[in-house]
């Protein structure tokens, strides 16, 4: 209760456009779960309140722009993703924004079954069928290279896609990942670069803060939401009320899953070096943000949103609907841009 009212307090100074929204919780990004004996206590609760518990709750909920309304020969999408993943939040930021008709199919956590065709095992992914089937993996990815096909028309999708090799790396940790090293570049000629860039420190910019979201803000995103037991809770407790749940799953999600987050949030706070109160990490960002847009630009791509508005835009939604969004819509000076940028997704998805 107490956390409930201090959401409303919050939401009670913001103008009616924030009192509609849906409400979201915030699950882990791409990939997780874990097994092992020490761990089956945790492992279970994160399986089950953070997996199967976004999962249901996803499925409950869950909107879709159906590919089949494409004209014959168009570009026809499917996205595989966690509703609260920020990273495939950025993807539906920019295919909604673009007016692009997609599919979506929801991934259970625990079991990945859905993407089980696919070596890839994280989200989201996106099979595009331009003639033929291709599948795209990684956030950035995908967006870089879907742009680049939408203004570029002398390649192919897959010659496009080819253009983004993946490279095997190996963590701190000693685990062999794959990274995308120009994945923030769109690959066209020189004449359609001028198009889009005018000048180079338009694209330089753009790159620079799309790569910001994936290094830095999206991390800020789990300590905040499971920053107390409380937050955890009421994020659990959105998830149940909305997943419909079973008395006993329902407990078992809400509560085991909320004490799981609040500790694996803990580790996420030091791992990226954040402060005690990470809301002081949040609102720096946040503020970092509006004040590289300025005050003399609706949106850092100007009259219109540019990719690095539609990441930040795509990592920060996945907060709304609790006490770490309110928060950080009443303490930073976020609001304007965040308004402008659901009004003209709004506007495009009304298009399509």
């Amino acid at each position: 209760m107490a956390a409930a009212g201090r959401a409303w307090r919050a939401a009670a100074l913001l103008p009616a456009w924030r009192l509609r929204a849906p409400g979201r919780a915030y699950g882990a990004a791409a990939g997780g779960g874990g097994s092992g004996g020490g761990r089956l206590l945790l492992g279970a609760a994160f399986a089950l309140g953070g997996g199967a518990g976004l999962y249901l709750a996803a499925r409950h909920r869950l909107w879709e722009h159906s590919a089949a309304e494409l004209p014959a020969g168009s570009l026809q999408l499917t996205l595989y993703q966690y509703k609260t993943c920020p990273f495939c939040s950025k993807v539906r930021a920019f295919l909604d924004y673009h007016g692009l008709p997609y599919e979506i199919v929801e991934v259970n956590p625990i079991m990945r079954k859905e993407i089980k065709f696919s070596s890839y095992r994280k989200v989201p992914i996106l099979l595009a069928n331009a003639g033929s089937p291709l599948q795209l993996n990684d956030s950035s990815v995908i967006i870089s290279a879907i742009k680049t096909y939408l203004i570029s028309k002398r390649n192919t999708l897959e010659e496009i896609v080819s253009f983004y090799p993946p490279m095997k790396t190996v963590t701190e940790q000693g685990k062999e990942v794959f990274e995308y090293g120009n994945k923030y570049w769109l690959m066209l000629d020189e004449k359609e670069t001028k198009r889009i860039y005018p000048v180079n420190e338009v694209r330089v910019e753009e790159m620079k803060w799309r790569k910001w979201a994936d290094d830095w803000l999206v991390h800020l995103i789990s300590p905040n939401v499971y920053r107390t037991p409380r937050e955890a809770l009421a994020s659990f407790d959105y998830i149940v009320r909305e997943g419909k749940f079973g008395t006993v799953e329902g407990f078992f999600a809400k509560y085991l899953g909320a004490v799981a987050m609040f500790f694996i949030s803990k580790r996420l706070k030091k791992r990226h070096h954040l402060r005690d109160d990470v809301r002081e990490d949040l609102y720096e960002a946040v503020n970092e943000w509006v004040k590289a847009v300025g005050k003399h630009r609706l949106f850092m791509g100007g009259n219109q949103p540019n990719l690095a508005d539609l990441a930040v835009y795509g990592v920060l939604r996945v907060m709304e609907g609790l006490e770490a969004f309110d928060d950080m819509m009443v303490h930073t000076k976020i609001q304007p841009w965040y308004q402008r940028m659901e009004e003209v997704i709004q506007r495009a998805e009304a298009a399509v």
